[in-house]
C-alpha cells in the first residue's frame, strides 16, 4: 500500500483504446508514484512510470496482479468473437468477477470498472437520463448483456464490501486516433476501403431514425478515469461530449447529403453481412445503438471536476483521418493497418477472431 511516497495503480487492460490513454493521463499526476499495466499479449510499448505485465482475467491469478495497489481501474473487455458468445462472456463477465473478487480480498482501497452507456435500458428520446436510470441493456447483443449483468452483481458486491469504494464509469461511444484500425477491424471488419474513409470524401450519411449516439475523445474519458482514481467519490458517472451525434449533426460535419434509410433496413442488411462474416460487429450492436438513452453528465462535472475538451466534430475528424491513415499504436490491439494484418483478419474468421 501507499505509505506516503504516491499511490500504486494497476491498470488492467492497459494496451486498448482507453487503457493507453489512462496510463497517459495518470502517468501526468504527481500524486502517482508507480502504475502496473496489465495485457493478456506482451508489448513494446514503453510509457513512463510504468510497469507492463502480462496477464489473463480469465485465466491468471488476479490476487498476485492486484496485490498492494491503492486503486484498480479494470478495462479489458473482448469485442470478438461476435459468433461464439461464451467466449467473451468468459472474459468479460467471468473475468471481471475474478478481478472484483482478487481487489477484496486483497482490501484494496478502490475499484473503478468501465461500464458503459450500453449497459442502461432503453430511454427517453426527449431528455437526458442521469445515473439512476436502469442499467437492464438490451439483451439481443453480447455487449450490453454482458455490461448489465456486471452492473447488478457490483450491486450485491458493494453491500458485501461496504469499506471498498467503487466507481463505475458509464462513457458514450469513445474514439482516438490511434484506436482507428483498431475500431475499424473490430466493428466493420477487412472489406472496408480505408482511402475512402476522410470526412471530406463520405458523400452521402444515412438519415436513421432514432440513431443517435454520444461521443468522446478517448483522453477526456481517461482523464475522468484519473479523477475518479484521485478523488473520494463512488457510484456511477455517465461520460460524454456535447451535442449529441446523428444524421443531421453528420451531414453538416461531413458536408454531405443526407439518404432517409429505414432502421429495419440496416437492421436486415447488417444481419445478413454478419451471418456471411462480411462485417464482425453483431446486427444485435445495431439494435442497441437504437435504443441507447442520452446521458446527463453533471455528476462527472461536479464531483470529478471533469470537462471534455474535445468537441464530437473534433473526434470525429480525427479518428476518421485515423481510420484513413491506417493509424494504430504500438501494442497488440492498436497496431496500424498493413496488408499483412488485414490477410489475417480473412483468415482467422471476421467476427471469429478473439
Amino acid at each position: 500500500m501507499s505509505d506516503g511516497r504516491g499511490l500504486k495503480v494497476v491498470v488492467i487492460g492497459a494496451t486498448g483504446n482507453v487503457g493507453t490513454s489512462v496510463i497517459e493521463s495518470l502517468g501526468r499526476e504527481p500524486a502517482v508514484a508507480e502504475i502496473v499495466g496489465v495485457a493478456r499479449r506482451a508489448t513494446d510499448w514503453n510509457p513512463s512510470r510504468t510497469t507492463l505485465i502480462t496477464a489473463d482475467v480469465a485465466r491468471d491469478d488476479m490476487n498476485e496482479v492486484v496485490r498492494g495497489a491503492d486503486a484498480v481501474v479494470h478495462l479489458a473487455w473482448l469485442f470478438q468473437p461476435t459468433h461464439r458468445p461464451e467466449e467473451t462472456w468468459t472474459n468479460n463477465v467471468l473475468g471481471a468477477i475474478r478481478v472484483f473478487e482478487a481487489v477484496a480480498a486483497e482490501k484494496v482501497p478502490a475499484l473503478v470498472y468501465a461500464s458503459s452507456v450500453a449497459a442502461y435500458s432503453p430511454g427517453p428520446s426527449d431528455r437526458e437520463v442521469d445515473e439512476q436510470w436502469p442499467t437492464h441493456g438490451w439483451p439481443r447483443a453480447a455487449y450490453p448483456r454482458e455490461k448489465a449483468y456486471l452492473e447488478s452483481w457490483l450491486d450485491t458486491y458493494e453491500l458485501r464490501n461496504p469499506n471498498l469504494r467503487v466507481v463505475r464509469m458509464r462513457p458514450g461511444f469513445i474514439f482516438k486516433r490511434g484506436s482507428a484500425t483498431a475500431q475499424r477491424r473490430l466493428f466493420l471488419g477487412p472489406l472496408l476501403p480505408r482511402r475512402l474513409v476522410r470526412p471530406d470524401r463520405i458523400p452521402l450519411v444515412p438519415l436513421i431514425a432514432d440513431l443517435r449516439v454520444q461521443v468522446l475523445h478517448t483522453q477526456d474519458a481517461a482523464a475522468a478515469y484519473a479523477a475518479a482514481v484521485l478523488t473520494p467519490v463512488h457510484g456511477a458517472f455517465n461520460l460524454a461530449a456535447e451535442p449529441p451525434v446523428d444524421g443531421e449533426f453528420l451531414t453538416e460535419f461531413l458536408g454531405a447529403r443526407g439518404v432517409r434509410i429505414a432502421p429495419a433496413i440496416v437492421r436486415s442488411a447488417l444481419a445478413l453481412a454478419w451471418h456471411l462474416h462480411a462485417v464482425p460487429a453483431s446486427p444485435g450492436l445495431f439494435e442497441t445503438v437504437l435504443r441507447l438513452p442520452l446521458m446527463d453528465c453533471s455528476r462527472a462535472r461536479s464531483e470529478l471536476n471533469w470537462t471534455p475538451t474535445h468537441s464530437p466534430q473534433r473526434t470525429l475528424d480525427e479518428f476518421l483521418r485515423g481510420v484513413h491513415d491506417g493509424a494504430g499504436l504500438p501494442t497488440p490491439p492498436l497496431h496500424p493497418d498493413t496488408i499483412a494484418g488485414r490477410l489475417r483478419e480473412f483468415a482467422t474468421g471476421i467476427g471469429q477472431r478473439a
